[in-house]
């Protein structure tokens, strides 16, 4: 299997190279129609940590094509993206029995297609009209229909430092499109927007389209939630700050099975509605010293409300910091380290449910190897990344992970995708806490304006959670080979 992936990496290559593209020209226009689009293109291989039973290695490819068209006029605009996602060769026989499951995410595609190895679909990603300039403020804008929005993306930094934490590290952690999926999703609302100067008030109230692993995206689900936030962009001189506080009402009131630690009577018997208020910000600063440039970064979120017939009692917290130093001037060094938790709940059989809920995010930017998210888990996590060409970013990470709480389950998942799946998987751990060490490194190569090059390869080191499910083989391997050709 592993030479197959070398195959088509060498395949690759020379079309990469031989390229020609019109990344130095405009977008194509259509009279005043301005159209341009995307096709990405993954081979994956998986070589998941191993059971009794299952397959938990194999290759598969994932693929999009997103087609836009747009047009700006006087007061408003309009947008139209059409996706059509397309998955060859899926895994047929990576679902195990409990507590293994799903044996990568090869697994949850075949299962959320109809158990089919080959799928495709076409579907409306985006369509929308803002309006621009309400009551004649310019910063004011609303948008209705279908659309994409990240939590925390309301306001892009001018310092390229705090641009560059907020879109990695801070941005979708709540609320997120699951763009790193072949599918993605989007959200059915009204997002409502206000910028005075260097701060921004935002509303969005919506609900989540299916996809993420689906290839069908027309549906919607019975989820939805609404989303305000207050940014303000500040500081002065050597010191750029950014900061937003934020409350987020999420609502699920379908009758699916939840995923908790309560015993599976007790929750076969709870159909009562998920209603989750989050509150929550950040603050993410960057200052430069003699040395290099530090940035330090905050984010923590508290939630109250109902999971079912229970009381929800969690909270979530971040804290990182980084430095870029002005030494090794060619390789453009960033260092970076912090601490993230996830409440978990530590007692199946009182009336709270203490595992903090992640709703609807993103979880791949925080877990390039995507088996865990932020639910009942501590990360311990350093990083390096450098930049030797304009062209070249080389990232590493490392992250030592552990359950939060004993008594809770190890979760995973990204939220709602369809209707009849719960969206988050919880696998017991027999008590124990170390989950594993994950080693990871990427490579992106941006040959031109249209077209990038990314390989990943991700190894986890299993510890005794994963020992006690896995007993075949603890550890894990993810790799894939991604290929991006914007027009």
């Amino acid at each position: 299997m592993r030479a197959k992936l070398a195959t088509v990496v060498l395949a690759l290559l020379p079309a990469v190279s031989a390229q020609t593209t019109p990344s130095d020209s405009d977008s194509l226009k259509l009279g005043d129609v301005t159209f341009s689009g995307s096709l990405r293109s993954r081979m994956y291989d998986w070589d998941w940590f191993q059971g009794p039973s299952g397959e938990n290695q194999y290759l598969y490819s994932g693929n999009i094509l997103r087609l836009n068209f747009s047009e700006k006029l006087t007061g408003w605009d309009w947008d139209a993206e059409f996706a059509v996602p397309f998955l060859l060769d899926m895994p047929t026989r990576a679902t195990a029995a409990p507590p293994q499951g799903a044996l990568g995410l090869g697994s949850n595609y075949f299962s959320a297609n109809g158990n089919q190895q080959y799928a495709a679909m076409i579907f409306p990603k985006q369509l929308y009209v803002r309006l621009d300039g309400l009551g004649g403020h310019e910063g004011q804008s609303l948008q209705a229909g279908r659309f994409i929005f990240l939590d925390g993306s309301e306001i892009t930094p001018k310092d390229p430092t705090l641009a560059a934490v907020k879109r990695d590290r801070v941005i979708q952690r709540l609320i997120g499109d699951f763009g790193w999926s072949d599918v993605g999703r989007s959200f059915d609302g009204v997002h409502y927007s206000f910028t005075s100067g260097s701060a921004n008030f935002t509303f969005v109230g919506a609900v989540p389209t299916r996809g993420v692993f689906q290839v069908d995206g027309w549906g919607w689900n019975q989820v939805g939630f609404g989303y305000t936030s207050y940014t303000r962009e500040w500081g002065h001189g050597r010191h750029s700050a950014d900061t937003r506080f934020f409350v987020i009402e999420y609502d699920d009131w379908r009758p699916d099975l939840k995923i908790d630690n309560r015993p599976l009577p007790v929750r076969r018997g709870d159909t009562a509605n998920i209603r989750i208020d989050t509150y929550g910000g950040h603050s993410i600063h960057s200052i430069s010293t003699a040395p290099g440039i530090i940035d330090l970064v905050a984010w923590g979120a508290i939630q109250t409300g109902q999971w079912g017939t229970q009381r929800q009692r969690a909270y979530a917290f971040d804290f990182e910091g980084g430095f870029q130093p002005k030494i090794l001037p060619r390789l453009k060094p960033w260092l970076r380290a912090g601490y993230t938790e996830g409440s978990g709940d530590g007692n199946p059989n009182d009336n709270t449910h203490g595992t903090f809920f992640q709703l609807l995010p993103t979880p791949r930017p925080y877990a390039r190897f995507p088996f865990f998210n932020m639910m009942n888990t501590e990360d311990l996590m350093g990083a390096m990344i450098l930049r030797p060409h304009a062209k070249v970013t080389l990232s590493s990470e490392y992250h030592s992970l552990r359950l939060t709480n004993p008594n809770d389950l190890w979760y995973a998942g990204g939220g709602v995708f369809q209707p009849w799946t719960f969206g988050y998987i919880g696998r017991p751990t027999f008590g124990t806490r170390s989950l594993g060490n994950l080693y990871d490194t990427s490579v992106e190569y941006r040959a031109s304006r249209a077209v990038t090059v990314t390989t990943y390869l991700g190894y986890t080191q299993g510890l005794a959670a994963l020992k006690r499910i896995y007993p075949e083989d603890k550890d894990g391997r993810f790799g894939y080979l991604e290929f991006l050709y914007r027009f």
